[in-house]
């Protein structure tokens, strides 16, 4: 199974290369075929995978360690359990309902198989991001997210609305970042450990410690890591919003590239 949840991520990543740097070669039917075909992979997989997680077999597991200082590891790590398979259900299928709606969407645009590369690795970043089983690869998956949310945002980079919509994407994903990046900082330092399963089993102990911000006055030490980590997702979702209505997106699409 553990090879199935390798699968699972890698691919969507798979295609989104070869549609990238071989849209040439393959051409457009190449391209929104081999990314339909990676994300429908992974929706199947997903799918047994849930199946498996609901019949009582969970997994919490290194796939690769890539760096190890002191005592701690670094890893490449899946947790799946029951709110993850789901997960990874949800986002499988939303991406293949995309990836098919996508084929009519862009029919005349220059940018075909860029576009198809785009969507197939914002799977692959959101997968990773759902399956991660540590806040370091949660971090580099919501990186990913935004890197690839980014390049979307501006797909028609020649466009005015595009830019401005993109910096201002950026700009509000560095300042959630920072928190983001705060809170894991503050894990790390007092936990020891950036896994879920040891931070979790650590909480209740270090749930009544303090940390003053600012000198004499002392704050609970978990509501600080819980407020740092939802600046994150805050300003993720605010700028989500903010540019998810912008015409440069998905409303009055060109014909052309201008």
């Amino acid at each position: 199974m553990k090879s199935l949840y390798l699968i699972i991520p890698l691919a969507p990543l798979f295609a989104a290369l070869l549609a990238g740097l071989g849209g040439r070669l393959i051409g457009r039917a190449g391209a929104h075929s081999v990314t339909i075909a990676g994300v429908a992979i992974s929706f199947v997989a997903s799918c047994i995978v849930l199946a498996d997680v609901m019949n009582g077999n969970v997994f919490n597991g290194t796939v690769y360690t890539w760096l190890t200082s002191g005592g701690t590891r670094f890893e490449v790590g899946f947790l799946i359990d029951r709110l993850s398979a789901l997960m990874m259900v949800v986002v499988t299928f939303v991406s293949l309902m995309v990836h098919v709606y996508t084929i009519g969407y862009m029919a005349e645009d220059p940018g075909y198989q860029r576009f198809f590369a785009y969507i197939s690795l914002f799977t692959f970043s959101m997968l990773m991001l759902v399956m991660a089983n540590n806040f370091l690869q949660l971090f580099f998956g919501w990186e990913a997210v935004g890197l690839v949310s980014y390049l979307l945002i501006g797909f028609w980079y020649t466009r005015p609305t595009a830019i401005y919509a993109n910096l201002k994407a950026f700009l509000v994903n560095r300042v959630g970042d920072f928190g983001f990046l705060l809170g894991i900082a503050l894990i790390l330092a007092y936990f020891g450990t950036l896994d879920y399963a040891n931070v979790f089993a650590q909480a209740p102990k270090l749930s009544l410690d303090t940390i003053e911000l600012v000198p004499g006055t002392p704050w609970l030490l978990v509501s600080v890591i819980c407020i740092c980590l939802f600046i994150g997702a805050m300003a993720r979702a605010h700028s989500s919003r903010c540019t998810s209505g912008c015409p440069t997106r998905w409303r009055a699409r060109p014909r052309s590239r201008p």
